[in-house]
């Protein structure tokens, strides 16, 4: 008996994000395209956010602004500063290293999605292929505002053995 999918407002949340990127974006190239998109807007706000704290966090330790710290040295410059001042760093600042420290692992993670995905975007496929994309992308992910499936949800939800989704 196949598993129910988890009906948790986070869960349903991404279900409907998934069914509509597939209903808007149901060809190969549209996928590609939506990919990198995605990927380059992640790593841009990633390490935009992360040369933010950056300069903040240096702007609060003056040794570490004559440095110039780059993306890779920040957080270690920075817990070698707080090591020379002889006193351990406050919570806030070790959670901040933590953060400046996994943001910079996020983005070299992201460096090589992307080295990976280039490879997608040598894929070309036949109009034919094209239209299978389409036809499996509205089975996939169909319209919910579409009638007829508007009135079998109707139905369903008007079935007293079926429990109420809502």
């Amino acid at each position: 008996m196949p598993e129910e999918p988890c009906q948790c407002p986070d869960c349903q949340r991404f279900y409907r994000e998934h069914d509509r990127l597939i209903r808007e974006n149901p060809t190969l190239r549209q996928q590609q395209e939506l990919n990198w998109a995605a990927l380059q807007s992640f790593r841009t706000l990633a390490g935009r956010v992360l040369e933010e704290l950056q300069r903040r966090h240096s702007d609060d330790a003056p040794a570490l602004a004559s440095s110039g710290p780059s993306v890779n040295t920040a957080p270690s410059a920075a817990a070698a500063a707080a090591a020379a001042d002889g006193g351990p760093e406050s919570p806030e600042a070790e959670a901040l290293q933590q953060a400046m420290a996994d943001l910079e692992n996020i983005n070299a993670h992201l460096f090589s999605i992307e080295a990976l995905m280039e490879r997608i975007f040598d894929v070309r496929v036949p109009d034919e292929v094209e239209q299978t994309f389409r036809e499996l992308a509205g089975e996939l992910a169909p319209d919910p505002l579409n009638a007829d499936r508007l009135r079998l949800n109707r139905l369903l939800h008007q079935t007293p053995d079926l429990p109420d989704r809502s």
